[in-house]
């Protein structure tokens, strides 16, 4: 077989295409320089960065291109993150990191699926990106590493109050099965524990009933110190950093009705390090976007299409409710209750969701372009980090 001649387009110079799929082990790489080539498909073992270099090169060899040929590639978001991506970028490789549920796949009821079909399929979406085809996929936006490290520390919290609370569901079915009923878990705990009887038979919680309810009870009690560790280190920072991303946590926190919590989460997860050109982004990333179905006479809406950052939605959902409450005057809540103040049950679901999505939009021109929701009453943000009862509201 002889090598495949060298290819340029209307006097651009030839180029290396490359896709990775992503193993644990294993790393199928697929690549090629023109679409009517036959890619070349190999495997290297994970994290193994000279012989990734030493591919890209025998692929150059293979495609005739000159060693020094721009390298385009792409790989699909995963749970390996974007440590590759930025890898690459320092080698002069211009990568694009994919939504995988973006990729136009076979709609068939069954397809076949291998590591080296899902290698050829994102490469050649790549060849129509790159060939000027529109809407081929979404391309996700990377983070920076140390912006990826200043969202650990709210990410970390959600996963313990996760853990928490599994902790305290799992006590409240134990104790169910004694016919006990627990109220809330607290350093009182053991000793409650201590005076109880069953109900059948009023004797004493059995050894090993006892023992499991103990053993889960110090689980809880270790990650209920680590949340309430993090909370003081995120009032810490809120009180004393100099980023200056803090200010946008700040200034969310000046409304009332947004805590450390939330204003946190909207400043580092959301608004903190993403560029938002209009209303329309800043929804669809939070992934509060409709999804329309139509064909023919046919015609109904799917709901939220939830592709976006899960964390800020439940979130922002969360708020819209307190929103009501601490802002009844807002120009929002006026708008949900002309609307919906009558529904009950799934339409009044739908909508808060429908204020969650404009309370975000608001919140995005607050934070960028000063621009305050109407109606809404701004309150001392210090004194929601030190605690100290009802923050002092000042002039609307």
């Amino acid at each position: 077989m002889t090598a495949a001649p060298k290819h340029s387009t209307q006097g651009v110079p030839a180029r290396l295409f490359v896709a990775f799929e992503l193993g644990w082990s294993k790393i199928k790489i697929a690549s090629t320089s023109d679409p009517l080539q036959k890619p070349r498909i190999q495997e290297i073992a994970t994290r193994n960065m000279e012989a990734l270099l030493a591919e890209l090169a025998k692929a150059k060899k293979r495609f005739g291109l000159a060693a020094d040929a721009e390298v385009v590639s792409c790989y699909e978001a995963c749970r390996d993150g974007f440590w590759l991506h930025r890898w690459l970028t320092t080698q002069g490789v211009k990568n694009l990191v994919v939504d995988p549920g973006s990729l136009k796949v076979n709609r068939r009821r069954k397809r076949a699926k291998t590591d080296r079909i899902d290698a050829r399929l994102p490469l050649d979406n790549l060849l129509d990106h790159e060939g000027g085809k529109k809407h081929v996929w979404s391309v996700v936006h990377v983070p920076t590493l140390e912006q990826e490290d200043r969202r650990q520390l709210h990410r970390e919290m959600e996963t313990l109050l996760g853990e928490r609370t599994e902790h305290v569901n799992r006590l409240k079915s134990l104790l169910a099965t004694l016919g006990l009923q627990l109220v809330k878990v607290d350093g009182t705990f053991e000793a409650w524990l201590g005076v109880q009887r069953v109900l059948e038979s009023g004797a004493a919680i059995p050894a090993e009933y006892r023992k499991r309810m103990l053993r889960e009870y110090r689980r809880w009690q270790l990650a209920n110190e680590q949340v309430v560790a993090l909370e003081a280190e995120q009032k810490r920072r809120v009180a004393s950093s100099k980023v200056k991303e803090m200010e946008k946590v700040r200034k969310l926190m000046k409304l009332k009705g947004i805590g450390v919590k939330s204003a946190w989460l909207f400043g580092w997860e959301f608004f903190g390090w993403r560029t938002f050109q209009n209303r329309r982004q800043v929804g669809s990333l939070a992934g509060l976007t409709p999804t329309p179905s139509q064909s023919g006479d046919i015609s109904k809406e799917l709901g939220l299409n939830k592709a976006g950052n899960r964390w800020i939605r439940s979130m922002i959902v969360e708020i819209a409710w307190g929103w009501l409450h601490w802002q009844p005057q807002s120009k929002l809540s006026l708008w949900f209750r002309s609307h919906f103040g009558a529904s009950t049950g799934r339409s009044r679901k739908k909508g808060i969701v429908a204020l969650a999505r404009k309370l975000l939009i608001a919140l995005w021109r607050w934070v960028e372009f000063d621009v305050k929701p109407e109606g809404a009453v701004e309150v001392d943000w210090e004194a929601k980090v030190k605690g100290k009862g009802k923050a002092k509201v000042q002039a609307a």
